[in-house]
């Protein structure tokens, strides 16, 4: 059985979603070596790897196939019986999914046809789906729901806090060149004295439910470009719609699928900052990539932002604004002639969406605007890897957080988090490195390293003896429980053993000491295959999915 963090539902997965890998059904192929679980604990971390290492288990196999542990406990989320669904009805199930996802917008860019990433409604194709809804503990989600605000204060608070971040990441800015780029950006604000008077946080925090402990656990803060708002929606209604017509057979209440207005509420707070902003002329700029394929998901914000609050939006990769960019004297920006109001970053997560110094002058050019900026330079390194794991250390949220009930409910969801300057982890990591994951510092998906290749990294970077293990984290690995289900992609049904990730939004806005808007803005549900590859890239695919509350 195979674990994974973070699910990457990103333009790279999308991509991967719409090749066409070598799928088995109940892909079996890591089941013959031990899977350890991991108790988490809130102790330091050194007592909470030999807690971790000396309650590690081996599940049981049989056959083969996984053995899912029953509990107990009454927070627990059964699977659904897939196995007793006749054919007929799964069969019919499909065609009207299908069906649904084609009129209702669900969509992405098909990656067999080229234009399909670059103009709207050519290629289309239905986004990846699961086929039924993934049951999950109601108690969960209250938790993670209630979450949301302590994390967007906090990640507010430690944007305000420029020598935590410049010191968090010092190491890492000698050995990882993207972070020491967006370093300087921050240093340059600093040195002008920039201040973000209104300042928009549109965020996603991603959890998994660990089997063993039933604990919801913290994978990672996503400050910049927390995507599909948009399209996870939809998802929950088209489940809602299946179980409208088939609920009765499957033994299935449509009523336990849960509202998910994310695309609303995203839209409500970009449409708040804007009315802050307090230009009608300005304009939302979405900062995109050259090629999209997920461009659905975010023109989903953009019409709702035009229809519902009469806000017009314009899209723009990083080099056209290096190109049709400027400052006014008086700090508006101006991109193709158009003032802006709000700058809101779908682009720029990534050492790829900057390939030459045109779309870092960008970056650079908005950064010193008056525009509202999703997320500033401050949030965006708020977010990262290793702001994330000196976050975790013994005291340092109250450097931030006065609420001592919001700092207790915070630790309670953290995982294991190490800086590689520890050698006792180290030395841990490479006799255990199925109990680990490294994480560099990168967002959108497919950078963690697993298994054995975290014993070879490990052993490199030691031989190097560099600062290059400061581009790397280590985090406690997670392993969720596994449920078979079906997953629908290019119009085929795979039934497959899986597992899934909650990640929930959030939207902060603040104008100097008054906060506006900080508040959950829904979920994302997403659902991939559990089995992964040796390299720990997983095998097969993730999907969007909708919750069943149990």
């Amino acid at each position: 059985m195979g674990a994974s963090h973070s699910i990457p539902l990103t333009t790279d997965t999308i991509t991967l979603l719409h090749s066409n890998p070598r799928t088995t059904l109940f892909c079996q192929s890591r089941l013959q070596n031990p899977v350890f679980r991991l108790n988490p604990t809130n102790r330091i971390f050194k007592t909470q790897l030999k807690t971790m290492s000396q309650t590690s288990q081996v599940v049981p196999v049989n056959g083969g196939k996984v053995v899912v542990r029953e509990t107990q406990d009454e927070s627990s989320s059964r699977p659904i019986n897939v196995d007793g669904i006749d054919q007929e009805v799964v069969d019919k199930m499909v065609y009207d999914a299908l069906v649904w996802s084609s009129i209702h917008g669900l969509v992405v860019g098909d990656r067999s046809v080229k234009r399909s990433s670059t103009v709207p409604g050519v290629g289309m194709v239905h986004a990846p789906f699961a086929l039924l809804p993934m049951p999950f503990p109601e108690s969960q989600l209250k938790q993670a729901y209630d979450l949301a605000p302590i994390f967007n204060e906090l990640v507010d608070q430690v944007s305000l806090d420029a020598k935590f971040l410049q010191d968090s990441l010092s190491r890492t800015k000698k050995a990882d060149p993207f972070t020491s780029r967006l370093l300087d950006i921050h240093a340059k604000m600093l040195e002008i004295n920039k201040k973000e008077e209104i300042r928009l946080g549109l965020h996603r925090s991603d959890y998994m439910l660990d089997e063993q402990t039933k604990l919801l656990l913290q994978i990672e803060m996503n400050t910049i470009s927390s995507s599909f708002a948009g399209l996870s929606g939809l998802v929950g209604k088209l489940h809602r719609s299946l179980l409208s017509k088939y609920g009765e057979i499957l033994g299935l209440n449509s009523k336990r699928i849960p509202d998910n207005a994310a695309v609303g509420q995203f839209s409500a707070a970009l449409a708040k900052a804007w009315t802050e902003y307090n230009n009608p002329r300005a304009a939302v700029l979405f900062v995109v990539q050259a090629e999209e394929r997920n461009m659905y998901d975010q023109h989903w914000l953009s019409v709702t932002l035009k229809e519902k609050y009469n806000i017009s939006s314009s899209r723009k990769t990083l080099a056209e604004i290096d190109a049709e960019g400027e400052l006014l004297p008086d700090g508006t920006l101006v991109v193709g002639g158009q003032i802006i109001g709000i700058v809101y970053f779908r682009a720029g997560y990534t050492p790829n969406d900057y390939p030459s110094e045109s779309e870092w002058r960008a970056r650079l050019l908005m950064e010193q605007s008056s525009a509202i900026k999703c997320p500033s330079i401050s949030y965006h390194l708020a977010g990262t890897k290793k702001v994330q794991q000196e976050l975790a250390k013994p005291n340092v949220l109250e450097r931030f957080l006065d609420s001592k009930e919001d700092i207790a409910k915070l630790r309670k969801c953290f995982a294991g988090l190490w800086s590689l300057d520890d050698s006792d982890i180290v030395r841990k990591a490479i006799e255990m490195p199925e109990l680990f994951v490294m994480k560099p510092q990168r967002e959108g998906g497919g950078n963690n390293i697993y298994g054995n290749d975290v014993r070879e990294t490990l052993i490199k970077l030691q031989k190097e003896g560099s600062e290059a293990d400061a581009a790397y984290i280590l985090m406690q690995r997670l392993f969720p429980a596994v449920s078979p289900t079906f997953l629908i992609r290019e119009g085929i049904c795979y039934k497959e053993d899986t597992i899934s990730e909650l990640g929930v939004y959030g939207a902060y806005l603040r104008n100097n000491e008054n906060v506006i808007l900080n508040d959950q803005c829904g979920y994302l549900m997403r659902t991939k295959v559990s089995s992964s590859d040796e390299g720990g890239v997983a095998a097969g695919f993730a999907v969007l999915d909708s919750l069943y509350l149990t």
